[in-house]
């Protein structure tokens, strides 16, 4: 098998799917022997990434200024020197650069051009150079259907559906926090032992649903004081003035004593592990619902809006726990329901990272042997 230089540019390694996505192919990339390359400015993730065998190349591709525009040639050189094999663009702004210096490169020479859509962005020329890869990798069925509906000249041939998966190791099926962690709770949320959760995870933005979710807190019986809210997840400091808007709900709808900010956390696993039920409420629809998948492979019923991603991987995997978007009165409902007779969650599904990381490598394996149409591409 011939060895793989795969570069994969991104605006940064701080926390989000993107950036895991990027770790688990670049520690899979040096698993099976294949030089692993990562060009970012770098973050919270990069001592991980060098850990695990990649190199990193710190460059602030993904920053808005007309600076950036500097670091094309450098990311040719970068390409040309390490003799990459493939380039794979995981953002726009770092994807037009890549897109750009690999442009400038003798097309018998260059590295194969791969990019992967990550999400429904604004569809405009900006955003189009997500669908200028040799490859373009849809990380689900609904993102798929959002570049053939958007961009009808774009080959259906070279889209590639390579759904997101997450690890059965790191998400197994019934796990339960050990006794240390759920001491550590315990003693920072003594108010809140023995209460039964219903948590919504996600960072607090408008379109992530936490006023739904309150809403549907709102029509649970209030004569139960052990059903207990749980909003896990932090504002941006850009969003504070959202956060105090919350609070202010919270209190008006009474639910002072039935609801928690969490915050930011590190452990959301084992905060949705002691969860009755997960939820997944985004008024937007997300271009995979990786936290929908992580609660099912952990055991814990989910209910989520029926849209975009989340609601793909609830179809497959768990599509009782679905209810129309915005319908706080049905989300409530199911809720009781599932309160009263547990459902079970199948333990095994589709959407695993083993198979996700194996899609991938076939997909870089398959390119680089190919003999590209560069005049085809060029003019795409």
């Amino acid at each position: 098998m011939r060895k793989l230089t795969v570069i994969q540019t991104l605006p940064a390694l701080s926390t989000g799917g993107v950036e895991r996505g990027t770790l688990e192919v670049a520690e899979e990339l040096v698993k099976r022997g294949h030089r692993s390359i990562v060009v970012s400015s770098g973050g919270a993730m990069l001592k991980e990434l060098i850990e695990k065998g990649s190199e990193h190349y710190d460059l602030a591709v993904g920053k808005k200024s007309l600076a950036t525009l500097w670091h094309i040639p450098r990311l040719r050189k970068i390409m040309r020197e390490t003799g990459a094999t493939i380039v794979h663009a995981r953002s726009r702004l770092p994807a037009w650069i890549s897109y750009l210096a690999w442009k400038g490169m003798d097309p018998a020479s260059r590295p194969r051009f791969i990019t992967s859509v990550h999400g429904p962005y604004t569809v405009n020329r900006y955003s189009r150079i997500m669908t200028r890869g040799e490859r373009v990798i849809a990380i689900s069925d609904f993102i798929r259907d959002y570049i053939t509906r958007n961009y009808p000249d774009v080959p259906t041939g070279k889209i590639i559906v390579i759904p997101r998966g997450v690890s059965r190791e790191r998400y197994p099926y019934m796990f339960h926090p050990g006794k240390a962690w759920l001491a550590s709770w315990h003693n920072q949320y003594p108010l809140l032992e023995n209460k039964t959760f219903v948590t919504l995870p996600g960072r607090i933005t408008r379109w992530k649903g936490q006023e739904d979710f309150l809403h549907i807190l709102s029509r649970l019986p209030g004569d139960d004081n052990t059903i207990h809210g749980l909003i896990v997840g932090g504002p941006h400091p850009l969003k504070q003035h959202y956060f105090e808007e919350l609070k202010a709900l919270a209190k008006k709808l009474g639910l002072d004593h039935r609801l928690t900010f969490a915050g930011h956390r590190n452990d959301v696993r084992e905060i949705m592990s002691i969860s009755r039920i997960v939820m997944s409420l985004s008024n937007e629809p997300e271009a995979f619902g990786r936290t929908v998948l992580e609660s099912l492979s952990l055991g814990v019923p989910v209910i989520a809006y029926a849209h975009g991603g989340a609601g793909e991987v609830m179809r497959t995997v768990f599509p009782e726990g679905l209810v129309p978007k915005n319908d706080t009165a049905a989300a409530a409902g199911l809720i009781a329901k599932f309160l009263i007779a547990r459902p079970k969650v199948p333990e095994q599904n589709p959407f695993s990272l083993r198979r996700m990381l194996d899609s991938t490598m076939r997909l870089y394996e398959d390119v680089s042997e190919e003999r590209a149409d560069y005049k085809q591409i060029l003019q795409a």
